[in-house]
């Protein structure tokens, strides 16, 4: 697999934090058709947890959210990058943008253990161009 790298929307949304919140949320999106690119979750505060939603259709996520009552933030632009794990692929991509003056301000990173992975960068909206001219998008 050739190194793909392109442009997603993300969208925030916040739930309780508690067992089963996200799996109620997770399951009411996929019974709505909302395939998932990506999806981070982390705490904010001792009771809440913020969910990051990278749909590969973000216009039947808007609808699913608007139809569960669902308040997202967003859409916000990143790029996600999906290609072949190889030492340093991670190091190039951080290569061009530096050389760009380009700063990624957050990232995810995750290999599937069969040798390919993918990456998620949150780019800067006044940044965002210059990082899409630098990756060649």
């Amino acid at each position: 697999m050739a190194t793909n790298i392109r442009r997603v929307d993300y969208f925030y949304c916040t739930v309780a934090d508690q067992p089963g919140e996200a799996h109620q949320l997770l399951t009411r999106l996929a019974e709505s058709g909302v395939d998932l690119l990506a999806l981070t979750m982390v705490p904010v505060g001792p009771l809440r947890t913020q969910l990051t939603l990278f749909p590969a259709d973000p216009m039947t996520l808007l609808s699913a959210a608007e139809n569960a009552a669902l308040v997202l933030d967003g859409p916000h632009a990143a790029l996600l990058v999906q290609g072949d794990d190889q030492l340093g692929a991670l190091a190039d991509i951080h290569a061009r943008l530096s050389d760009a003056h380009v700063n990624v301000y957050a990232s995810n990173a995750v290999t599937d253990g069969r040798g390919s992975y993918g990456y998620v960068l949150y780019i800067r909206p006044d940044e965002y161009d210059r990082a899409t001219t630098a990756l060649g998008i």
